[in-house]
């Protein structure tokens, strides 16, 4: 199995390349960074785990930029965001990101696709809370457009592009590896069979009554079964757990770090390592 990492990087952290170069050591696979531009000090949405909002949640780093700098010195190591926010990006401006990290990193990024939660720091995207799991599958259908091959159209509800040349390309063709974040459910799944590559369930709890509903719209779409991909994230690990996910088929899981500085994240990584062989 596959073990990669998630951390909020931010200010106050250890750094995108101290990261890199600690987690390629200890044989990691990879490391998938979050989200957030910005939180308003107005807070209606309440946040979903409950409680205080954590404070590295307004001083994450952009997620591509920290990226690029992993890309750099460590390459072995996967590259992700859990999640990009694409309902708060242009679409156009967010492809060349996602291509251009892509291309430059040998083909080593998976776009981690998510719809938000927080509808304050949306609002002030001009995001309609409503219709944002809408505005996701048009703006996905409009970055395969500028990502194919030859130049292509798109016009779709919320958006279009005239037929363009836009380069780099993702290495693999058509996109890069995209995997959707959210809670289980028809919708979600249906979207996961549409456009994307496979599901990332937070925390993946439940998966033994959810991956077979998943499975299910998979073939629905006709999607090819041995193609899906589902990657637990932000996982607290254990012996017992790992063990189940092998069991289930799942090849790869994602470790939560604590958002934390130098050394403390450094202590999580030493009780972390071990579960490397046990995997």
């Amino acid at each position: 199995m596959r073990i990669a990492t998630t951390i909020f990087l931010t200010d106050e952290t250890i750094t995108p390349v101290r990261l890199a170069r600690e987690l390629e050591q200890r044989g990691f696979s990879g490391v998938y960074l979050p989200e957030h531009t910005h939180i308003p000090v107005e807070r209606l949405s309440p946040y979903p785990p409950g409680g205080e909002l954590p404070r590295q949640y307004g001083r994450t780093l952009d997620p591509f930029v920290a990226l690029g700098q992993v890309a750099a010195v460590a390459p072995s190591l996967d590259l992700g965001t859990g999640i990009t926010l694409v309902a708060q990006h242009d679409p156009i401006d967010l492809a060349k990101q996602v291509a251009t990290l892509d291309h430059l990193s040998g083909g080593r990024f998976t776009l981690g696709v998510g719809y938000g939660w927080n509808r304050e720091e949306a609002a002030d995207h001009g995001v309609e809370w409503s219709t944002r799991r809408e505005l996701v599958r048009d703006r996905m259908a409009l970055m395969r457009a500028l990502w194919a091959e030859k130049p292509t159209a798109y016009e779709g509800a919320f958006g279009s592009v005239r037929a363009s040349e836009a380069h780099p390309k993702p290495v693999r063709g058509g996109a890069p590896r995209v995997l959707v974040g959210g809670a289980a459910g028809p919708k979600l799944f249906g979207h996961i069979a549409e456009y994307a590559d496979g599901w990332m369930p937070i925390g993946g709890g439940g998966l033994t009554e959810s991956l077979p509903l998943l499975r299910r719209a998979w073939a629905e779409a006709g999607r090819d079964p041995s193609a899906l991909r589902v990657v637990p994230y932000a996982v607290l690990p254990s012996p017992g757990k790992l063990a189940h996910y092998a069991d289930l088929g799942i090849e790869e899981l994602v470790l939560q770090l604590p958002s934390a500085d130098e050394p403390t994240v450094l202590k999580s990584l030493d009780d972390l390592t071990p579960f490397l062989n046990a995997s």
